[in-house]
Protein backbone atom coordinates (compact mmCIF):
# COMPACT_ATOMS: atom_id res chain seq x y z
CA UNK A 1 0.00 0.00 0.00
CA UNK A 2 2.72 2.49 -1.21
CA UNK A 3 -0.14 5.22 -1.98
CA UNK A 4 -3.60 5.03 -1.16
CA UNK A 5 -6.26 5.10 -3.61
CA UNK A 6 -10.19 5.41 -2.57
CA UNK A 7 -12.85 4.35 -4.48
CA UNK A 8 -16.20 5.41 -3.35
CA UNK A 9 -19.14 3.18 -4.23
CA UNK A 10 -21.96 4.94 -2.95
CA UNK A 11 -24.59 4.52 -0.80
CA UNK A 12 -27.15 1.58 -0.04
CA UNK A 13 -24.58 -1.30 -2.29
CA UNK A 14 -25.52 -4.90 -1.07
CA UNK A 15 -22.41 -6.90 0.63
CA UNK A 16 -22.12 -8.94 -3.07
CA UNK A 17 -22.01 -5.86 -4.99
CA UNK A 18 -19.43 -4.34 -2.17
CA UNK A 19 -17.15 -7.52 -2.60
CA UNK A 20 -17.61 -7.55 -6.29
CA UNK A 21 -16.43 -3.78 -6.46
CA UNK A 22 -13.10 -4.97 -4.34
CA UNK A 23 -12.39 -7.39 -6.82
CA UNK A 24 -12.83 -5.51 -9.58
CA UNK A 25 -10.84 -2.39 -8.05
CA UNK A 26 -7.93 -4.96 -6.94
CA UNK A 27 -7.81 -3.74 -3.37
CA UNK A 28 -5.74 -4.18 -0.91
CA UNK A 29 -7.93 -2.80 1.79
CA UNK A 30 -11.67 -2.21 2.33
CA UNK A 31 -13.25 0.49 4.10
CA UNK A 32 -16.79 0.60 5.68
CA UNK A 33 -19.12 3.14 6.95
CA UNK A 34 -22.38 2.01 8.51
CA UNK A 35 -24.62 4.51 10.08
CA UNK A 36 -27.58 2.44 9.51
CA UNK A 37 -26.86 -0.45 12.87
CA UNK A 38 -26.98 -3.00 10.50
CA UNK A 39 -23.26 -3.61 11.03
CA UNK A 40 -23.75 -6.51 12.82
CA UNK A 41 -25.87 -8.32 9.81
CA UNK A 42 -23.62 -6.85 6.90
CA UNK A 43 -19.97 -6.39 7.60
CA UNK A 44 -20.07 -10.40 8.77
CA UNK A 45 -21.73 -11.03 5.16
CA UNK A 46 -19.30 -8.84 3.46
CA UNK A 47 -15.91 -10.47 5.73
CA UNK A 48 -17.48 -14.04 4.35
CA UNK A 49 -18.40 -13.03 0.65
CA UNK A 50 -14.58 -11.74 0.42
CA UNK A 51 -13.63 -15.45 1.81
CA UNK A 52 -15.88 -17.10 -0.30
CA UNK A 53 -13.85 -15.56 -3.27
CA UNK A 54 -10.61 -16.05 -1.87
CA UNK A 55 -9.91 -12.62 -0.86
CA UNK A 56 -8.87 -13.58 2.90
CA UNK A 57 -5.52 -11.35 2.26
CA UNK A 58 -7.90 -7.53 1.84
CA UNK A 59 -7.63 -5.20 4.96
CA UNK A 60 -11.00 -4.42 6.49
CA UNK A 61 -11.40 -1.60 8.60
CA UNK A 62 -14.55 0.16 9.80
CA UNK A 63 -16.15 2.71 10.75
CA UNK A 64 -19.66 4.85 11.78
CA UNK A 65 -21.77 4.11 14.47
CA UNK A 66 -20.95 0.98 16.02
CA UNK A 67 -21.38 0.29 19.54
CA UNK A 68 -18.26 -0.81 21.98
CA UNK A 69 -20.24 -3.64 22.80
CA UNK A 70 -20.52 -4.50 19.30
CA UNK A 71 -17.17 -4.20 17.87
CA UNK A 72 -15.46 -7.16 19.60
CA UNK A 73 -17.51 -9.64 17.14
CA UNK A 74 -16.39 -7.71 14.50
CA UNK A 75 -12.70 -7.96 15.38
CA UNK A 76 -13.37 -11.78 15.64
CA UNK A 77 -14.19 -11.74 11.98
CA UNK A 78 -10.98 -10.15 11.26
CA UNK A 79 -11.68 -6.66 11.13
CA UNK A 80 -8.66 -4.43 12.13
CA UNK A 81 -9.78 -1.70 13.32
CA UNK A 82 -13.20 0.22 14.14
CA UNK A 83 -13.49 4.34 13.69
CA UNK A 84 -16.18 6.43 15.32
CA UNK A 85 -17.84 9.66 14.16
CA UNK A 86 -15.34 12.79 14.90
CA UNK A 87 -11.55 10.23 14.05
CA UNK A 88 -9.18 12.59 12.10
CA UNK A 89 -8.17 11.67 8.54
CA UNK A 90 -4.74 12.15 9.99
CA UNK A 91 -5.21 8.33 12.64
CA UNK A 92 -6.85 6.12 9.42
CA UNK A 93 -3.51 7.01 7.47
CA UNK A 94 -1.56 6.59 10.55
CA UNK A 95 -3.58 2.76 11.13
CA UNK A 96 -3.02 2.43 7.18
CA UNK A 97 0.62 2.98 7.22
CA UNK A 98 0.78 0.71 10.07
CA UNK A 99 -1.11 -1.90 8.59
CA UNK A 100 1.39 -1.33 5.66
CA UNK A 101 5.03 -1.80 7.46
CA UNK A 102 2.82 -4.98 9.49
CA UNK A 103 2.28 -6.59 6.07
CA UNK A 104 5.83 -5.62 4.61
CA UNK A 105 6.84 -7.62 7.60
CA UNK A 106 4.58 -10.52 6.93
CA UNK A 107 2.63 -10.33 9.44
CA UNK A 108 -1.18 -11.13 8.47
CA UNK A 109 -3.42 -8.32 8.60
CA UNK A 110 -5.86 -9.55 5.96
CA UNK A 111 -10.11 -10.20 7.15
CA UNK A 112 -9.11 -13.77 6.59
CA UNK A 113 -5.45 -14.40 8.04
CA UNK A 114 -5.01 -15.69 11.92
CA UNK A 115 -4.21 -12.56 13.81
CA UNK A 116 -4.56 -10.83 16.98
CA UNK A 117 -3.30 -7.54 16.15
CA UNK A 118 -5.92 -4.99 15.90
CA UNK A 119 -5.70 -1.19 16.19
CA UNK A 120 -6.72 0.40 19.46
Amino acid sequence: MGGHEVVYTGLRKTPAEIVRATMDEDAAALGLSTLSGAHDVLIPAICQGLLDEGLSGILVFAGGIIPASDRSALHDLGIRAIFGPGTKTSEILDFLNEVSSRKDSGEPVGVGESSKWRWE
